[in-house]
């Protein structure tokens, strides 16, 4: 007989998608039992979801982009979310591979990104992965990202003062990082050991407060984003 789970082992969720028939099917494809994941609420619009989002504060907000009130309005629910500083960790569900949802997506506070052709395995791993504070994105989302980077200014890795919060060489690693290249890349590029280029990339994590090479990604991603819109001085 297979042991029962532990109320403690599953990812407490709520969903908010364009309707309720659609709540329903995403909370009956994620069977508690083989997906460890439940559904503690569900909602139709963003206004909704945010009461409930303050209320019951789920570990993980299953998101459409697309809400009753909106084709977007499931962005200004993200946005809701990161101004409430919520330790609830929001996951974005898209209809299209369109490069501005995905980019968009992450800028406005989503840990993850899924599209609604995907397996519920695969939502079933994202909700995991995002709810032990990590990143989902997958090649494609990077590929995104990497090329919203190229368009914008040069990253900007000060505090509010102006002070460099790392070392010429940390900014380089980090640069290198945000561009797509491997430590081994950026080793030889660099021309360091590969144990080094890993210590300066432990420090950069430890400075900016991040834990992964796809936030340090969109760190800069938003970083530029916020130099591109500053205004010139006089």
């Amino acid at each position: 007989m297979q042991k029962a789970l532990s109320p403690r082992s599953l990812v407490h969720i709520l969903i908010a998608e364009a309707n309720q028939l659609n709540c329903q099917l995403v909370a009956n494809a994620l069977h508690p039992k083989r997906f460890r994941v439940e559904v503690a609420a569900s909602a139709v619009d963003s206004r909704r979801a945010l009461a409930l989002l303050k209320e019951i504060k789920p570990e993980i907000a299953i998101i459409s982009a697309q809400l009753q009130d909106g084709p977007l309005a499931g962005f200004t629910v993200l946005q809701d979310l990161r101004a409430l500083r919520s330790k609830t960790r929001a996951i974005i569900l898209l209809d299209s591979r369109t490069r501005e949802l995905v980019v968009d997506a992450f800028r406005f506070g989503a840990h993850g990104v899924i599209f609604r052709d995907e397996p519920v395995e695969t939502l079933s791993k994202c909700i995991h992965a995002v709810s032990e504070g990590q990143v989902w994105a997958n090649s494609l989302h990077l590929g995104f990202l990497l090329e919203a980077l190229s368009q914008v200014s040069p990253v900007r890795l000060q505090d509010a003062r102006g002070t460099n919060l790392l070392t010429k060489r940390e900014e380089d690693v980090a640069r290198l990082v945000a561009e797509g290249m491997s430590n081994r890349e950026i080793s030889r590029h660099l021309k360091l050991s590969e144990h080094t280029v890993r210590n300066y990339l432990f420090r950069v994590f430890e400075k900016l407060g991040i834990s992964s090479r796809v936030e340090l990604v969109l760190y800069c991603l938003q970083q530029r984003q916020a130099a591109a819109s500053s205004p010139l001085p006089n």
